[in-house]
């Protein structure tokens, strides 16, 4: 893989992931804009011991353009993009709109209000030129360019000053949220562990604590074991819908050999995740004759804690529960944080497991 760097006319970093040792590149941006101004920060929740990122800046973000004025398309003399060369295979750019940016600077601490600047790093991540592909339609080879880029990224964020966790991420879809068409992804490098990571560790260590061993392998051997919920597996990688699905349709990804993050994952096991990791997409968008929006979202270690027990996972799930019917977070799941999952996990991972699929697009 080749891997180019530049700066874009603002100063944003930008990187291209080709493919061929010979790939050349256009590196100068044309617009002549001006620097990023980041205005983000992160205030701490007493009540819940959480933090809440502030970004005022980021409602001046473009919202779904026409396709011939996608940010994301490689330049043309008629659009210049974030992108100014008129190919590449994968590029991750700096995110023009961060919701943290800046390294270092120190926390205000009050009684009971906390806030501290939004340290850290947002980047795109661009899976491809063609504008009307989706993920799950990537060649294995494609999949891998971009696992590359997201171990390359996640290795980089995690040395910045301020930075606790690293997130990689794709939403898809409109009733997602998505505000550009294009296939792409995001890189949060967070200036605090993040929520559902910092419950996740709680629970990893009381069971070290009660038992001596990992919580996630164990959870993992159940599954295994049981049998009813998994839905792919092969020599490196089990998926399977975990038995407290939030989601009508949600599957986890995980390691047969623990892992911390992306970084540490094996050539072996990085070549065997693009196939499988295909596979689960495909069998999601063959359960309902509708559109997919969808989360994926890789759940790493912190970079300063807990690394010895967290295992690297992919979770996928929908927010789409029937044709023409989605999944909204209402009162209990939005003020309660309780889920309520109108599907059973065992009769989502029958349904994935039924979805017919070209043998050769198959991750056994």
């Amino acid at each position: 893989m080749l891997r180019t760097s530049a700066r874009l006319s603002d100063g944003r970093e930008i990187i291209y992931f080709d493919e061929s040792p010979d790939a050349v590149r256009v590196l100068e941006d044309p617009r002549g804009l001006a620097p990023v101004e980041s205005t983000s920060t992160a205030r701490y929740d007493r009540l819940t011991g959480e933090w809440v990122g502030i970004a005022g800046h980021r409602q001046t973000r473009i919202y779904q353009p026409p396709a011939d004025q996608c940010p994301l398309c490689p330049s043309t003399a008629a659009n210049h993009s974030e992108i100014p060369s008129p190919q590449y295979d994968v590029v991750v750019f700096e995110n023009r709109f961060p919701s943290f940016a800046g390294t270092g600077s120190p926390a205000r601490i009050g009684r009971f209000f906390t806030t501290v600047e939004g340290n850290g790093r947002c980047e795109v991540v661009c899976f491809t030129s063609d504008h009307n592909a989706t993920f799950s339609h990537l060649t294995p080879e494609r999949v891998g360019t971009v696992i590359e880029a997201w171990a390359d990224r996640t290795a980089a964020l995690s040395a910045q000053p301020g930075i606790e966790q690293v997130f990689c991420f794709e939403n898809r879809g409109a009733e997602i949220g998505v505000t550009l068409a294009h296939p792409h992804g995001q890189i949060y490098g967070y200036p605090f562990v993040t929520p559902n990571t910092a419950a996740m560790l709680r629970q990893v260590a009381e069971y070290r604590t009660a038992t001596g061993g990992n919580l996630f392998g164990a959870v993992l051997d159940a599954e295994i074991a049981e049998g009813v919920r998994l839905v792919a597996q092969n020599e490196h990688w089990v998926a399977f819908v975990p038995f407290a699905a939030r989601w009508p349709i949600e599957v986890q990804l995980f390691p047969r050999k623990r892992v911390a993050d992306l970084t540490e994952l094996s050539p072996e096991q990085r070549l065997a995740l693009a196939p499988i990791y295909l596979e689960v997409l495909r069998r999601m968008e063959g359960v309902f004759d509708d559109s997919l929006p969808a989360i994926t979202a890789w759940h790493q270690a912190p970079v300063h804690e807990g690394r010895d027990d967290f295992w690297l996972h992919l979770q996928i799930f929908t927010i789409r529960r029937s044709v023409g019917k989605l999944k909204y977070l209402a009162g209990s799941e939005s003020a309660m944080g309780a889920f309520v999952n109108d599907i059973p996990p065992e009769v989502a991972a029958e349904r994935l497991r039924q979805v017919p699929l070209d043998p050769a697009q198959s991750g056994h």
